[in-house]
């Protein structure tokens, strides 16, 4: 055949192609559930180091299937919510079948449509309930998972991430512990137009529902925040006062006592 005809170029480039799509396929499905396995135990690291579980740094120290382990030990149960608050699905916490809603931008942009929703959440036996929340940073997505206290109010412990923001500026929500820690304490105020205030100086109004900015991070900034309050504000109606979970807690409450009387 001649190597310099069309027909030699379309048989040689056509060749490639498959053979180089045969591989990636291989590839792929070999490196599939490996790297799905690692999104997992990411994920678990998260919202574990948000729950206060372990330390940060040990959680990340750990293997993966300890990872897993530590969460179902700790565990006590997970499930989905609508934009009413109430449940509309549960997730399994078992070691070998644990689940997790993961992917959070296809929530984010139904949250803003007000259409149909699955937001998870996470309780843990220390009686924290975590939840996640996403945005736009400077550069790219930026989310994380805040952990409340069992008042539903209170600001247990939170942990932030994101793909591309700057070093030493926007990274700083992750890659500053001091950071997380100023989210410890505070109150979100479910019913309040912003619910939460991340901003400059929110602090030095004193009150409850505010962290400062990270300086020289502004766009960075507000995006998180942005994030915080639209994901706060999905789950009003299953933490705020008279809400879902509140009347599913007191009637726990009211159970354990009967028993305990009886």
């Amino acid at each position: 055949m001649n190597t310099n005809s069309n027909v030699y170029t379309v048989i040689y480039t056509t060749v490639i192609v498959i053979v180089v799509a045969a591989l990636l396929a291989f590839v792929s499905g070999k490196l599939g559930p490996a790297q799905d396995a690692n999104a997992k135990a990411e994920t678990l690291r998260q919202m574990m180091s948000a729950a206060g579980v372990k330390p940060t740094e040990e959680l990340y120290a750990a293997k993966n299937a300890e990872i897993l382990q530590l969460y179902a030990d700790n565990i006590e149960e997970a499930y989905t919510i609508g934009l009413d608050g109430e449940k509309n699905g549960d997730l399994s916490v078992s070691k070998d079948k644990i689940e997790l809603v993961s992917k959070l931008k296809p929530q984010h942009k139904a949250i803003l449509a007000e259409g149909d929703v699955t937001l998870p959440v996470y309780r843990f036996k220390s009686g924290k309930a975590v939840i996640p929340i996403y945005g736009a940073g400077l550069w790219g997505p930026v989310w994380g998972y805040i952990a409340f206290e069992p008042d539903c109010h209170t600001i247990a412990g939170a942990f932030f991430d994101h793909e591309s923001e700057t070093p030493g500026l926007g990274a700083k929500i992750k890659d500053e512990a001091w950071f997380r820690e100023k989210f410890i304490g505070k109150t979100v105020e479910w019913g309040d137009t912003p619910a939460f205030r991340l901003e400059k100086n929110a602090e030095a109004s004193g009150a409850a529902n505010a962290v400062d900015a990270i300086t020289g991070a502004t766009m960075t900034s507000k995006g998180l925040n942005e994030a915080l309050n639209v994901w706060f504000k999905a789950y009003e109606n299953h933490f705020g006062p008279g809400a879902f979970f509140n009347a599913l807690e007191e009637h726990a409450i009211e159970t354990t006592t009967n028993a305990e009387e009886e």
